[in-house]
């Protein structure tokens, strides 16, 4: 049962197996006390011994406010490392000091405005909102904590009121930080690049500053908004961690300064970089939510967390716990090229595989021939499709396969008639030259009016005809960053405002249009974020479908997020991005880690692949469930390592799912034992490709044995059932 217990300034947050503690010093400043396990007393003896006796430097020096474990910190009272909170004040001042005003605790979780949020279910967290004020600024700020009964996650947020008689300046907002009490652990994070989003890097913390961040306009694929502290001997199954993730989809920073005192601040927020926001007299600014994790059973354990979270206070709306539809995309069959006849015949084939969803991608608007133009103008072409979107979406529909679109609505090409008619309507500065990439430019979302045509422009099409999935795509980063409707002194505004407009546009469509399955895409995964998850049930994973690297990106993935989160699908061999041939065996056992679907003609299949993609097919929708909403346990990792595995398994523990991947065959290499877990270790699994029985103990102890074919990039499936 989460509750949160206030008693002598000391502030107690806690579920059945954590605790978040934190009070308020003798100056009603916020002090981080405890982050872990659960504590049935609200502090020691021992502990209070320990702040009390300290809290004396800190009221005789305030300069030794640099040694306080604080829990919301400010610049220019003593404490000299970076803060949560730093403004600039109309007199040019910079200091800003809280102090404890009053507190409130919630039962049912507040929304956070403008900006998607965590929510509760029948009243399954608890909410703390915690006021603090600078009474010679007239500045307000609420710090919001939420604790959960189902995974051991901290919400946090902040809100800054301008109470005052003049504006300030906002320079950095974090929505959370946290000062542990020493910095023995090692940063995790979440790079790469387009095509390798997601790579795991792990490494010591050293003094100083250490993260993650971007100000690319987007959450990016060269650092996610997550990181992870994690001891030296964590690893997945033991040891704790604890996890850092932002429910943002654009600029942010993941920090943490390991200070001269040994102690390391950790922090997750807004990217400060080319930002600052005007708060004026009587305004308010929401940060986004952050999400902490804890764990004491290892990376696996954390993710547990955050998995839990996501399916059931992230994802939202009909698909939220429902089966995908198994699609079939015409992208890497045809590129722009294809007409009415050849899209049906490439949907028959995949009726014929047993596929349930055919997609359109680019190429169905305006005279978009290839990728240098027709964004924004989103009118059916009617030379491709002379029986308009409605007559394409009636005849899949009659085929048995319901109907998908593709769209990227944030863009425009300088070739467009939207463009022409509205050349201020793309991001720019004045004087300086309209940064194209992939021949486009990004829409003003920071503008009413352009969020009003995109939310038109998407809406009248899915009104047109029937369509049941909506693939929204985002293929460039910001740059430059400025909006004409915007005078100088907001400039730094825009990103984060473009952000704030394009969450308004996707609430209003998919409260709209409640049956369209939406999955969110960003040159693949510019954009895998929890915000757009709020929104969007599921998101393309990565432009790179190659099964190799996808094992990578996929591990990496699971971090934070459930495969019923992750679009995977099996594509042409050799693969686009890498040139590699990968067996079609491996390329599905490898897509069967997510949402599942094909992204190749499958008429180029001869009849042996074609029958086999069939079984694949009927295999992985006899088990779709299991694979969606199983509880993913990571086995082997990829990084660093020959052999890939992992595994889900069914909530009652009934059944299970174990995938190996050999990366790099060896010659006379041994034979591998792999150790599951998860199961039940009195329970007996019938193991159908090895057509034996075998307890659950033997398989977490002993293990499967890994009888790779000869190759690289072999793969095996184990499926368990156990006995009734």
């Amino acid at each position: 049962m989460a509750e949160i217990i206030v008693q002598d300034k000391l502030f107690h947050l806690r579920n059945a197996r954590m605790s978040y503690i934190f009070r308020l010093t003798g100056d009603g400043l916020p002090a981080h006390v405890y982050w872990g396990a659960r504590l049935e007393s609200l502090m020691s003896p021992l502990d209070r011994l320990y702040f009390e006796s300290r809290e004396e430097d800190y009221r005789h020096n305030t300069m030794e406010l640099e040694k306080l474990p604080q829990e919301y910190p400010t610049y220019g009272h003593g404490d000299l490392r970076r803060g949560a909170l730093e403004l600039t004040a109309a007199d040019g001042g910079t200091a800003v000091d809280l102090v404890y005003q009053k507190h409130q605790v919630y039962d049912k979780k507040p929304p956070l405005e403008g900006l998607p949020a965590t929510f509760d279910q029948a009243g399954d967290s608890r909410t703390l909102a915690i006021e603090y004020a600078d009474q010679l600024l007239g500045l307000k700020v609420v710090l919001l904590y939420t604790v959960f009964d189902d995974c051991d996650i901290i919400a946090r947020s902040a809100r800054i009121v301008n109470g005052g008689s003049q504006a300030v300046s906002l320079e950095r907002i974090m929505s959370a930080s946290v000062d542990l009490y020493d910095a023995d652990w090692e940063l995790i994070t979440l790079s790469g690049a387009w095509a390798r989003e997601r790579m795991i890097d792990r490494r010591p913390l050293a003094p100083g500053f250490q993260g993650a961040d971007s100000a690319r306009g987007d959450s990016s694929a060269q650092n996610s908004p997550f990181m992870a502290l994690v001891r030296k001997d964590t690893n997945e199954f033991a040891g704790e961690a604890l996890g850092f993730a932002l429910m943002y989809s654009g600029n942010h920073t993941e920090m943490v300064q390991v200070c001269l005192n040994g102690m390391a601040r950790c922090q997750i927020g807004l990217n400060d970089a080319h930002f600052r926001w005007l708060l004026k007299p009587g305004e308010a600014f929401v940060a986004p939510e952050a999400l902490l994790a804890w764990s004491d059973a290892g990376l696996n354990g954390m993710s547990a967390q955050y998995h839990q979270l996501v399916r059931a206070h992230v994802v939202r709306g009909r698909y939220a716990h429902a089966q995908r539809p198994f699609l079939l995309n015409n992208w890497e069959a045809t590129t722009f090229n294809f007409d009415e006849e050849k899209i049906l015949n490439i949907a028959r084939r995949g009726k014929e595989a047993g596929l349930e969803m055919f997609v359109l991608d680019d190429g169905w608007f305006g005279h978009r021939d290839d990728d240098h133009s027709s964004l924004g103008d989103w009118q059916v072409n009617l030379r491709k499709l002379p029986h308009g979107m409605n007559g394409l979406a009636d005849r899949i529909h009659a085929l048995g396969l319901k109907f998908g679109l593709w769209f990227e609505p944030e863009m425009v090409s300088p070739d467009s008639d939207l463009y022409r008619a509205h050349p201020d309507w793309c991001l720019h500065q004045p004087n300086r030259a309209r940064t194209e990439q992939r021949w486009q430019l990004t829409l003003d979302m920071s503008r009413a009016d352009v969020c009003e045509y995109v939310e038109n422009a998407v809406a009248s099409i899915l009104e047109s005809a029937a369509i049941d999935y909506v693939k929204w795509d985002m293929n460039r980063d910001m740059s430059p960053v400025g909006s004409a409707m915007l005078p100088p002194e907001r400039q730094a505004e825009t990103a984060h405002r473009y952000m704030l407009g394009l969450y308004g546009v996707l609430e209003r469509l998919t409260r709209r249009f409640p049956d369209v399955l939406f999955e969110s895409c960003a040159s693949g995964g510019n954009r895998f974020d929890l915000g757009m998850m709020y929104y969007m049930p599921q998101a393309w994973c990565s432009d790179n479908t190659d099964a190799g690297t996808r094992t990578l990106i996929q591990y990496g993935t699971s971090l934070v997020f459930p495969q019923s989160t992750v679009g995977a699908h099996v594509s042409h061999a050799p693969n686009w991005q890498v040139g590699r041939m990968s067996p079609l065996r491996t390329r599905v056992n490898v897509a069967m880690w997510g949402t599942f679907g094909y992204e190749m003609d499958l008429a180029e299949l001869d009849d042996r692949q074609f029958a086999e993609t069939r079984a694949d097919i009927e295999y992985v929708k006899a088990h779709r469930d299991l694979l969606l909403y199983g509880n993913g346990i990571r086995l082997l990792s990829p990084f660093g390592h020959d052999t890939a595995a992992w595994m889900v398994v069914a909530p009652d523990r009934a059944e299970a799912i174990v995938t190996a991947v050999r990366l790099s065959a060896r010659a006379n290499a041994r034979r591998q034992r792999l150790r599951l877990a998860g199961l039940e270790p009195g329970r007996t699994y019938r193991v159908e490709e090895l057509d034996a029985d075998l307890t659950g103990q033997e398989l977490m102890r002993f293990g499967l044995p890994l009888g790779f074919e000869r190759g690289d990039y072999a793969s095996l499936r184990f499926t368990l059932i156990s006995h009734k």
